[in-house]
This record gives C-alpha cells, structure tokens and sequence, in this order.
C-alpha cells in the first residue's frame, strides 16, 4: 500500500512539518519514529532541531506531540518555558510524571504505519 502523500515539500525540515502536523490530537510519537518514516532512521536528533525551530513557522505545528524514544520530554525547554510543553500534553489527556509519558505504549502513534 503507498505511503500517504505529503505536501510535497522536499527538504528535510519541510517535511518533518508535515509529517508532526499529522500526528492526531491526544497521540504522541518520536523523533525517531518521524525519521524512519522520512527515510532517514539515523535522523532523530535532525527532527529535534526541526522542531526546536517549526515556531517561526506561520503555521501551527504540534512540535508537543513529539518526544524521545522513551517518553521523556526531552524538548521542553523549547516552549518558552519548562511546564508549556507537559501542559499541552496533559490538555490532551497524556499523563505525566516527572518529564515521563507514563501511558506512552497507549498514545503512540507511529507514522510508519498509521500514514500508509
């Protein structure tokens, strides 16, 4: 089955916009889990710092929505400051504790299958 078109956007951080802006309100997935999807699986840390700077984008893009392998925000200190990024996360009914998606396995979402 083909893999669900994207924008049509080349570069890397064009498409790691796209990809994020997919992921569904109240799911979570991680930088790894985009970069496999993009083809690029040894580029996770590229994804972070897509998403470090997607807020100069015009568009909104839910960069909250993407964590480390682990569940760990490691990204939150991205938002403006340390608690933004758990709030937006808890507003979709995530659940938290100590920077750690305790049901991180229930809210994954994996692009590599979800987007095909």
């Amino acid at each position: 089955m083909p893999q669900k078109k994207l924008k049509g956007n080349n570069d890397f951080f064009s498409r790691v916009y796209d990809v994020t802006m997919l992921i569904p309100f109240g799911r979570i997935t991680s930088y790894g889990a985009v970069a496999r999807f993009l083809g690029s699986g040894r580029s996770a840390r590229m994804v972070g710092w897509a998403l470090n700077v997607c807020h100069t984008k015009p568009d909104f893009i839910p960069a909250h929505r993407v964590v480390n392998r682990n569940g760990i925000l490691t990204g939150k200190f991205h938002f403006g400051n340390s608690t933004t990024m758990q709030q937006l996360l808890e507003n979709e009914g995530i659940i938290i504790e100590d920077d750690r998606i305790l049901n991180f396995r229930e809210k994954f979402w994996d692009p590599s299958t979800e987007l095909i």
